[in-house]
């Protein structure tokens, strides 16, 4: 094998949920977009046997060794260190050196910062052994690093949706199927915009919470007899009322009627029609804080704040716990549904949060230039 003694810059985005939460590992649909900010990774890889990882978000740099194994390194640079674990694992050469991280997505505001790192660290490993590997296989090579050796029981949402991303489209995914079809979605071309709104509350994965509601959907299941809740999607319209534990029926009905809301999405947006759009993203947020319960009281009220204001519909994005909302709105109530968020959040004695106007941006990608000499 030929190792690149180029430097290699490799960047991944963020990414928005639209719709279909926790789906993902329920084998259902949703319907995610890039962020137009990305976490940027500059490689120097050389023949050593280590690598060391810095980040301007960090005081010291990582070192550990290409055989690195789950529970020798934690923090963030555990999800580079799992990134070489699961090729290393898979097969796939590792090449030693430093990489830097900078920029990118806040940490903790459910935007998929982690996925975005390890795409990033992924893309620029592959770029330096000259590795083929499709986005799907990447993509599962990523969720292996974070559910295996972080801990982070995730699905493949957000490795999907960074490495399949493009500009002013959304990636609708079947997650049975593990198949990508590309949506429009340009609001801005319609006068509508999306409002992105962080919180600034953080959300963790693997603090329990993203786990639990797993374990109650395979309950869920398991107790319809079935490999999976997709695989009642369309049996009969209320199936969910056949789950023995009521806790586990409600989250069984969350997942069902989100997987039927992201196909209505897609049929919306066909036409365009983001007014029905911003229904059905209420609609999906009111499913999860009532049936799948993963909101808080913060977020419903960032999201209720922005309707009432005047949005078509708000919804929070991400795992739950915390992190961010969305909300689309006429360009004409911008102001005021920002202004109305703001107020809202200082009279409860929030943090205020930050609202920006954002797009779907472009997919993971990198750009090789030689080293100076």
């Amino acid at each position: 094998m030929t190792i690149s003694q180029d430097t290699i810059e490799y960047s991944a985005p963020g990414r928005i949920n639209l719709i279909g939460e926790h789906t993902d590992y329920n084998h259902g649909l949703a319907l995610p977009i890039a962020l137009p900010e990305r976490t940027v990774v500059t490689y120097h890889p050389d023949d050593t046997d280590s690598l060391t990882v810095s980040s301007d978000r960090a005081s010291n740099p990582v070192r550990f060794p290409l055989d690195v194994n789950p529970g020798e390194v934690d923090g963030w640079a555990s999800y580079i260190a799992g990134v070489v674990w699961a090729l290393r694992s898979s097969g796939h050469a590792v090449t030693g050196g430093t990489m830097a991280v900078t920029g990118g997505v806040e940490m903790g505001s459910g935007l998929a910062s982690s996925a975005a790192l390890e795409c990033a660290a992924l893309g620029a490993i592959l770029a330096a052994t000259g590795q083929p590997l499709d986005r799907i296989a990447q993509a599962r090579i990523a969720q292996r690093a974070e559910n295996e050796f972080v801990g982070a029981p995730t699905g493949l949402l957000d490795q999907l949706a960074i490495l399949f991303a493009e500009p002013q489209r959304a990636q609708m995914i079947d997650f049975r199927s593990v198949t990508v079809e590309s949506v429009a979605f340009d609001p801005d071309s319609q006068g509508v915009a999306l409002l992105l709104i962080n919180s600034h509350a953080t959300h963790r994965h693997a603090d329990g919470e993203y786990a639990a509601r797993r374990r109650s959907c395979e309950r869920s299941a398991a107790d319809l007899g079935v490999a999976s809740l997709r695989d009642v999607q369309d049996r009969e319209p209320t199936p969910w009322e056949k789950v023995s534990h009521p806790g586990d029926a409600r989250r069984a009905r969350h997942i069902i009627t989100e997987n039927q809301r992201v196909l209505d999405v897609v049929d919306a947006l066909a036409v365009p029609d983001y007014v029905e759009v911003g229904r059905l993203l209420t609609a999906s947020h009111t499913s999860m804080r009532d049936d799948f319960q993963i909101t808080t009281e913060h977020i419903d009220l960032i999201a209720e704040t922005a309707t009432l204001a005047g949005a078509f519909g708000a919804r929070m994005t991400g795992g739950g716990f915390g992190g961010c909302v969305i909300a689309l709105v006429e360009k004409e109530r911008m102001a005021a549904v920002d202004a109305a968020v703001r107020n809202t959040m200082q009279q409860g004695g929030f943090r205020t949060p930050t609202i920006v106007h954002t797009h779907a941006g472009g997919g993971a990608g990198h750009a090789v230039s030689p080293t100076p000499g």
